[in-house]
């Protein structure tokens, strides 16, 4: 029997048509996406001041969670992370980055959630352990919004800020992530800020002109990972589809159309791309769309041998920035104690009930210091 759409993914005005096929008012509509994104309810039952066919007929049609957590690791002062067992029985993972944690060189307002998208990743990043099992599906975007919502039930605190940067190619499910947004964003749903979200891609160019023309006031931050085509062509395979010219063509085309500035995010590999001659590289692409950009230590990943660079080499790196003028922030998170790299969690617990089989090692890529 397949599976009932859930409420967290429908929107009033679908609602709103819905209940008047129903013959039911609009103000049933209203009072139904109040019970479930501001009251939270879990069971129709609980919908009170709706009549009991009413409720019933709700429960025939829809379902309001179809996720349950499985595992959460970390503590409440230091980043968690949460396993999610979804209703196939595949997992996704989501992190709760408490307000102690810097991002993007600001300080988060009070409570950042890391939201996944996908289940596994198809983009198949050498340093990634998403895309170690490979991909199975889209995530859809109730599934996106009940992230969230589990989440603040862990942490029994408000979500203010969204980063689309766990599991997954966020537009690679566009039409999916469009709707979480919308969801997120509304005034009767989850009542978070355009430009409290920030959706992360590896590089998927028309779909970042594409997400210009039709969203909202988001923020855009790009897993760059390297500043030449050389680097980026061995550790991260969509830019073989994308080259950086085309991407960058991409970003100036998002800049016409957005005030906020661009993020880059950049993950520090020993001997792959953390020699000055990235960096330098790195000053030119940054000042070419006036963006930050965020530097990020590598977080081991089991099965593969990359590592993370001395602290004096990362230090080394980012002197190059900040002496070009570039914003950059060095980011030493916390949570390399609790598999904090996307996906970890996710792969040993479906390794482990025989879901997927254990993924073999990969072989590690040495481009050279090029310091």
């Amino acid at each position: 029997m397949p599976a009932l759409p859930s409420l967290l993914g429908s929107t009033l005005e679908e609602l709103t048509a819905t209940f008047a096929e129903w013959g039911e008012s609009k103000f049933r509509a209203k009072q139904v996406v109040d019970w479930v994104f501001a009251k939270r309810v879990e069971s129709f039952e609980d919908m009170t001041t709706l009549s009991k066919a009413l409720r019933e007929k709700l429960a025939e049609n829809y379902s309001l969670r179809t996720m349950r957590v499985s595992t959460v690791t970390g503590s409440e002062d230091t980043t968690r992370k949460l396993l999610l067992r979804l209703e196939d029985g595949r997992f996704v993972e989501t992190v709760l980055i408490p307000a102690s944690t810097s991002l993007y060189g600001e300080r988060a307002d009070r409570l950042t959630l890391c939201v996944s998208s996908q289940v596994g990743c198809a983009y198949d990043c050498k340093f990634c352990a998403s895309g170690l099992a490979g991909f199975t599906r889209n995530l859809t975007a109730a599934e996106i919004v009940e992230q969230v919502v589990q989440a603040e039930k862990v942490a029994a605190d408000r979500v203010d800020n969204i980063v689309f940067m766990g599991m997954g190619e966020p537009l690679a499910n566009f039409s999916q992530l469009v709707r979480a947004i919308e969801v997120l964003n509304a005034d009767w749903g989850i009542r978070i800020g355009a430009r409290r979200m920030t959706v992360s891609t590896s590089g998927v160019a028309p779909q970042i002109k594409k997400l210009a023309d039709i969203a909202p006031q988001i923020r855009l931050a790009i897993s760059l990972h390297g500043a030449s085509d050389e680097v980026r062509d061995l550790i991260m395979p969509v830019n073989r589809k994308y080259p950086l010219a085309e991407l960058f063509e991409a970003l100036t085309y998002w800049k016409q159309h957005r005030k906020q500035r661009l993020t880059f995010e950049y993950i520090l590999i020993e001997d792959v791309n953390d020699g000055l001659d990235q960096a330098r590289l790195l000053v030119k692409r940054a000042r070419a769309v006036d963006a930050k950009v965020n530097l990020i230590p590598y977080n081991t990943v089991d099965g593969l041998e990359w590592k993370r660079p001395s602290e004096a080499r990362q230090d080394a790196f980012w002197d190059v920035l900040n002496q070009a003028g570039v914003q950059a922030t060095l980011r030493r998170e916390k949570g390399h104690d609790i598999a904090a790299a996307c996906g970890q969690l996710r792969l040993k617990q479906e390794t482990e009930l025989g879901i997927i089989e254990s993924p073999i090692p990969q072989k590690r890529i040495t481009i050279g210091s090029g310091s």
